[in-house]
């Protein structure tokens, strides 16, 4: 009998079931086990026996990270610390790292789970995984590899940078999957294409994650390395990576309804939006138990998709993920998203998928926004002013904002193999 990672659920009725008896768990765990939730949950009064449906979910109160990190060093915890036998962290960039603690359970949750998005990326166990993504506290490393390994594909553990590294091993291990940040992607992808390693390499998919990628960037990285694309999700606080994942249907992202709960709210208002309409990821996990998570706002922005996806799965879609509500930035009194930049560039032709935005206040007082752009590697510099134009139009009929456009050579902007930095705000 072939293993499966699926839910084990045939229906919807069967699901919300599942996800009811994991709600109703989860309140009584953290209300036992939790001081900061049971003191959150007392001030509201509510109560576990209040939690009788699922619709009962709005009356929980929200948690952020800023929850997180005054709960500094181990927010959230729910279980005693003999239980508690890993944590990872956060980044840290703004403020206090967010440190997650782990039983031997939810690790082991963790790798079900993660072994389920190879399942659904198509691979088999004749695949073999090169895992180019950053280890230590960050969850990234460690949940792609004990996924890969619960999966039972050969994995090599090769981590970020180094691309002398992960060009050898890739060729010489015959390495058929890369897992990569959506910039590491690009990176090893031009890489590839400059090395020729194309008819060398027995590369077919590109698994990335970790930031917002647009449609220009991926169709790139899929023509430089000649790989399918498929785009994963996840954070720290979510166990980590490989919290939903793309199917080779490319409809959408699945994300794993039998272990959390996940709602799309408006961030201004924390009203739950209509299905296909962007929103903020809200998240309730149904299983986890020493860092569980009620109605946490990731602040990363995305929506539901209503319909089925056509590879039959039972488990829901949301959408990619476009940005982030606390990345908007304000110019000249307009609210500016870096997705809505990225999305109007991805529809100009003769430019590259990188770019920046340069935030500057002049002696006159005023904010000055410029977009600088890469032209596409056999572009002509001869259309330059044309293409430079065209989008400042367009900056302004649909942002109702100025901005000056910059392009410059292919290759020009750094590349990294972290995340990308898009926004450079110099007021």
């Amino acid at each position: 009998m072939v293993q499966t990672f699926q839910p084990r659920v045939s229906t919807e009725e069967e699901l919300k079931e599942l996800q009811l008896k994991g709600l109703q768990w989860t309140v009584n765990h953290v209300y036992s086990g939790s001081e900061f939730y049971r003191t959150r949950f007392d001030k509201v009064g509510i109560r576990p026996t209040n939690i009788r449906s699922l619709e009962d979910l709005d009356h929980l109160p929200f948690t952020t990270a800023d929850d997180l990190r005054e709960g500094y060093p181990f927010p959230l915890r729910s279980v005693p610390f003999e239980q508690i036998v890993r944590i990872h962290a956060s980044s840290g960039t703004t403020g206090k790292r967010k440190v997650l603690c782990y039983t031997q359970k939810d690790i082991d949750d963790w790798a079900d789970f993660f072994a389920r998005c190879y399942e659904m990326a198509g691979l088999t166990k004749e695949d073999r995984v090169q895992v180019a993504v950053g280890y230590g506290v960050w969850t990234a490393g460690s949940g792609f590899q004990t996924g890969s390994e619960r999966f039972g594909a050969l994995t090599i553990p090769s981590g970020p940078g180094n691309l002398d590294l992960q060009c050898q091993l890739m060729e010489d291990l015959g390495a058929t999957v890369l897992c990569v940040t959506a910039s590491m992607g690009l990176l090893m992808a031009e890489e590839i294409d400059r090395r020729r390693l194309r008819g060398r390499i027995a590369l077919k998919k590109i698994i990335f994650g970790a930031e917002p990628c647009s449609e220009v960037m991926r169709s790139r990285i899929e023509e430089l390395s000649g790989a399918e694309s498929l785009e994963i999700y996840g954070l720290t606080e979510l166990y980590g990576p490989g919290t939903a994942m793309e199917c080779t249907k490319h409809e959408g992202l699945h994300y794993w309804a039998d272990y959390y709960i996940l709602e799309i709210i408006n961030p201004e208002t924390l009203k739950p939006v209509s299905p296909g309409e962007e929103g903020e990821i809200v998240v309730t996990t149904l299983r986890k138990e020493a860092s569980p998570l009620i109605r946490y706002r990731t602040r990363d922005l995305s929506c539901l998709i209503p319909k089925p996806c056509t590879c039959g799965s039972i488990l829901p879609l949301h959408g990619r993920i476009f940005g982030r509500s606390d990345d908007m930035f304000i110019v000249r009194g307009v609210n500016i998203y870096p997705s809505h930049i990225s999305e109007m560039l991805s529809t100009i032709h003769g430019i590259d998928s990188e770019y920046q935005i340069i935030l500057d206040r002049r002696e006159d007082g005023k904010d000055y926004m410029t977009i600088r752009i890469e032209r596409t590697k056999d572009g002509d510099r001869q259309n330059d002013d044309s293409i430079s134009k065209t989008i400042e139009e367009r900056v302004r009929k649909e942002l109702l904002v100025s901005g000056k456009v910059e392009v410059v050579d292919y290759g020009a902007l750094p590349r990294t193999d972290r995340k990308t930095k898009r926004v450079f705000d110099n007021r």
